[in-house]
């Protein structure tokens, strides 16, 4: 049984070490534990602080192409390299190694092929009052699309099994959190979740520039995927909103019609005694 853990990065030359020398090497259970980073266009030493801290693999892109494309790429030659389960952890040491063999237990034992690090955000000390709500929110909103019970949908921190990283397709750019549970979902995946603990914030996040952009990026990777997996009802919805706003037109136009006399500007007696001379030839 082999497991690679894929760290994503992007300019992480100060927090990558941290992270690799916090992965287990020695898991029970499984064979072989190698460490993939999967450099996103850094121009720091991200790279060379990725070989000299002992990962066993190193891809690299010429231009930054985001989270989820690096992400993808990172399953793609994890199952290449032969690995049965993959881990995917964040570059700036969020989650703890230590907790690995814990997040890929519900795999080992065949009762998921995805498993998500739930940080149990009430707990998370460096989140905010307004961050913790929009994080409920946002997570309750997937959890309905996606028929999972995922109460973490953000979190980074979670395990695949080599079936279910085949089956994923991811198509933003912009995350793939969001999107690889509402696809699992519709796809009828098994996903679960297990409590992981957080290690103290080293910096702010580079995923995004505010809190409205972020939302205004997942609502969109949300709307995209729904609509991918339930176009018939998603469009039936547009549908029925737009049927409707015509309709309140419709019918205002006809309640004053019908109540202050509108209908008498379309009589005969009224063309004849008010109109032109021309229009008696459409009477």
């Amino acid at each position: 049984m082999k497991l690679i853990v894929q760290i994503p990065c992007f300019n992480e030359e100060a927090t990558l070490p941290m992270t690799i020398q916090d992965i287990p090497r020695n898991i029970e259970g499984i064979d072989s534990v190698e460490i993939l980073v999967i450099d996103d266009g850094s121009t720091d030493g991200t790279v060379q602080v990725a070989r000299e801290g002992g990962a066993d693999h190193v891809l690299s892109f010429k231009k930054n192409k985001g989270l989820a494309r690096a992400f993808t790429t990172g399953l793609d030659a994890s199952v290449k390299l032969g690995a049965d389960i993959i881990v995917n952890t964040d570059a700036d040491n969020q989650y703890r190694g230590e907790d690995i063999p814990k997040l890929i237990q519900p795999i080992l034992e065949a009762r998921a092929d995805i498993v998500i690090g739930d940080r149990q955000i009430e707990s998370v000390e460096d989140f905010s009052p307004m961050k913790k709500r929009l994080q409920k929110l946002g997570s309750r909103v997937v959890r309905i699309l996606s028929e999972t019970d995922i109460p973490d949908t953000t979190s980074g921190f979670r395990a695949y099994s080599k079936d279910a990283a085949l089956k994923l397709n991811i198509v933003s750019s912009f995350t793939y959190t969001l999107e690889s549970i509402i696809q699992a979902g519709k796809k009828h995946i098994a996903v679960t979740h297990v409590p992981i603990r957080t290690n103290k914030k080293q910096r702010e996040s580079r995923l995004f520039r505010s809190v409205p952009d972020y939302i205004q990026r997942s609502v969109v990777t949300i709307l995209r995927m729904y609509t991918m997996f339930q176009p018939l009802r998603v469009f039936f919805y547009i549908g029925a909103m737009l049927f409707t706003l015509g309709a309140f037109g419709v019918i205002r136009f006809l309640y004053f019609y019908f109540t202050q006399g509108g209908w008498a500007t379309f009589s005969p007696w009224f063309c004849q005694e008010r109109c032109l001379p021309w229009a008696s030839c459409f009477l």
